[in-house]
């Protein structure tokens, strides 16, 4: 008997839908608070933004971003129990290298550790200081490094394989899966790679808003279904 069948999936479609909107909020939100005030590119730069504003020092290193890989990560999960049943490999291999991707950012996000550092840094007698700026060079470094990285590429191949599994889908007719193939290949050069990496990274968020819109309507459409996905004893297999 296929779970997925006799199970209404509903109230996930709503969350989905809701949580779409609110991404669709969050990244004009990322763009509006880099170009007014762009992150320092010295940690005495961050440690000084936090002590003028707690909240854009977080906001300077992406904390908007810890929600918004939240609000991925519910999004990728309505996809696969759309696509499950059509394309049973290829959306497990997705959400199986999009959970580890995000799970790889969060340690890389060093917002709240340097609010901790740039506090003691201040508090500190100048002959200490060093280590505190020592300290935010080493987490400066990991924002960009390893897991930064593997977390790139894993969410890439992860958009990527979504996006094959919705071009092949006879349940969507719009051209949702295109949107998110033109965003996968605008991520293959990771915004950590430099100017050429961020401007790349800008540029997948054009496919990728459209792709976020393309699919909060049909979530909207499968949130208020009556029938699809209910109990549905015919379609049950052994």
């Amino acid at each position: 008997m296929d779970p997925i069948v006799k199970t209404n999936f509903q109230p996930l479609f709503h969350v989905a839908w809701y949580l779409a909107i609110v991404m669709l909020v969050i990244i004009p939100l990322q763009i509006v608070i880099y170009v007014i005030a762009p992150p320092p590119d010295t940690v005495i730069g961050l440690f000084l933004r936090y002590q003028e504003s707690p909240f854009l020092g977080l906001l300077s290193l992406d904390f908007l971003y810890l929600f918004n890989n939240l609000i991925i990560v519910v999004i990728y999960l309505a996809l696969f129990v759309l696509l499950y049943r059509e394309k049973p490999v290829t959306v497990l291999l997705a959400m199986v290298f999009g959970l580890v991707g995000i799970a790889c950012y969060y340690p890389s996000n060093p917002a709240f550790e340097m609010l901790t550092l740039s506090s003691r840094f201040f508090a500190a007698q100048p002959e200490q200081q060093s280590h505190f700026l020592a300290a935010g060079e080493a987490l400066m470094a990991g924002y960009t490094g390893t897991s930064f990285d593997v977390y790139y590429v894993l969410s890439t191949i992860c958009l990527l394989l979504f996006s094959y599994a919705l071009v092949k889908s006879p349940q969507f007719k719009n051209p949702v899966g295109r949107w998110g193939l033109a965003s996968g290949l605008f991520m293959i050069i990771p915004s950590s790679v430099g100017t050429v990496g961020m401007i790349f990274s800008l540029l997948s968020l054009i496919p990728w808003v459209v792709f976020v819109i393309l699919l909060a309507i049909r979530f909207r459409q499968l949130a208020h279904s009556v029938t699809l996905y209910a109990t549905d004893s015919s379609r049950i297999r052994p």
